[in-house]
């Protein structure tokens, strides 16, 4: 994590010869948003006096102000290395004010902030290490993206079979020039799905460099004349693209989930940090998998999770813990994609964990057996529970649990519901090429 003062900016900006700088923010969507200015407004924008028309993007969290302003967050500074090399384009990240200098309190990485801050005050910070899964496919004649790959690679596999490895290599080290440290990249099971995992930081920052990898990874598939996208199941037939997300606390700079004593090599925190998630994880699905498309990945048949459990032995449940040891021991949830937006996703799961610290809440027993394998029978004497089916039930667990909508607070919750409530009906009137086919001629 970078720590810039203006001096370093302005220093920085002269020494790199930019010329242009991107002030970032996101919307409750998780869709990345910019205004752009020249050099010349940097120091206008750095006295936090950029204010922008928030009326025209869709849902967009101004609570009931369409004029809003940009603080720019310095230590996010970073030069696109991807742009010419005379008169650079920079970016800073940045959080949404009121008119009145109040943070807007729907602004999502106000949020996480927010629960970031209550965390802090138990002696606690979060790290967060996220595995993103994406698809390379073709564009059309127009430069418009579609399904289409010509290659059959699957896992791990490498060139010729890779057709993807020249793009990925680029987007490596492009991540790289802009200060990520790479842990690794390969291909996945599906042809041309790919995936790169980069190192886990703090929870602000980590949800900072997903909203950064996935404008590198489009950029930079485009330039190679590709089509990047983190649509969680854009093929029926193959598996969808998750982003598993690696958890831990700290305190006093030490792993607290941590106990070599453990036979799963973890705290007590940690257990009750699991059970907070398994109590609030119906409700969180609708944070973390928030789009129709999400719930065709999670369903029985691919590797995706479908029902609540834990395991330290298995590689599918909902929550895993992996068999690393000491400081790096961590709980691995697998369920979350990637259209998810990360200041949100990492609130909530946050959240919910301290909630199981606070009030000690242990998670079911393990269950070290393939969840999806069992009968309805052996999982109804278990008591094992599903995830939300689709984006409907999702919402209506949201609802439902008030702890969690405290949380996002009522007006960004009541925001969320309302849009999913509307998109899951816009999709449950759409009559598929599915039925079609199987209907048309039949009735």
């Amino acid at each position: 994590m970078h720590n810039y003062t203006r001096k370093d900016i302005m220093e920085m900006v002269e020494d790199e010869d930019v010329g242009f700088i991107r002030l970032q923010f996101t919307d409750i969507y998780g869709t990345m948003k910019n205004m752009a200015v020249t050099v010349s407004q940097l120091k206008k924008a750095m006295d936090n006096q950029c204010m922008f028309d928030a009326s025209p993007i869709r849902d967009f969290p101004g609570a009931g102000e369409s004029d809003l302003y940009l603080y720019p967050d310095l230590n996010t500074f970073e030069i696109f290395p991807w742009r010419p090399q005379q008169g650079k384009v920079a970016r800073l990240i940045c959080d949404i004010h009121c008119s009145d200098g109040r943070p807007c309190e729907s602004d999502p990485r106000q949020v996480l902030k927010k629960v970031l801050a209550e965390a802090e005050k138990m002696g606690y910070t979060m790290k967060a290490g996220p595995e993103c899964e994406f698809f390379l496919f073709h564009t059309d004649e127009d430069g418009l993206p579609t399904t289409l790959t010509h290659e059959q690679g699957g896992y791990f596999d490498v060139g010729p079979l890779d057709f993807g490895e020249n793009a990925r290599r680029d987007m490596v080290l492009t991540l790289e020039e802009m200060g990520f440290v790479i842990e690794s990249s390969y291909h996945e099971t599906a042809p041309a799905q790919h995936e790169i995992d980069f190192q886990f930081d703090e929870a602000l920052v980590t949800a900072d460099n997903i909203m950064t990898f996935r404008m590198v990874v489009k950029t930079i598939a485009k330039r190679h004349g590709l089509h990047a996208t983190f649509m969680p199941k854009p093929k029926t037939e193959t598996a969808g693209s998750g982003m598993h997300l690696n958890l831990s606390l700290h305190k006093d700079g030490k792993n607290i989930f941590r106990d070599d004593e453990d036979p799963n090599g973890i705290s007590r925190e940690a257990y009750y940090f699991m059970g907070g998630l398994m109590k609030h994880m119906q409700a969180i699905t609708c944070i973390t998998n928030p789009t129709v498309n999400s719930y065709k990945r999670l369903v029985p048949g691919f590797e995706a999770p479908v029902y609540l459990g834990w395991s330290a032995s298995t590689r599918n449940p909902l929550l895993r813990i992996p068999p690393v040891r000491g400081e790096h021991a961590r709980i691995e949830l697998r369920s979350p994609d990637s259209s998810a937006n990360p200041y949100l996703a990492f609130a909530v799961l946050l959240a919910a964990g301290l909630d199981g610290i606070r009030n000690q809440i242990l998670p079911p027993e393990g269950i070290d057996r393939n969840i999806q394998a069992m009968t309805d029978e052996e999982r109804a004497r278990l008591q094992i529970e599903k995830l939300p089916a689709n984006l409907g039930e999702a919402v209506r667990e949201l609802e439902q649990d008030a702890y969690i909508r405290e949380v996002l607070g009522q007006k960004l919750a009541s925001d969320i519901i309302a849009a999913r409530k509307q998109e899951y009906q816009d999709y449950c009137m759409q009559v598929t090429d599915w039925e079609i086919a199987n209907y048309l001629y039949k009735v």
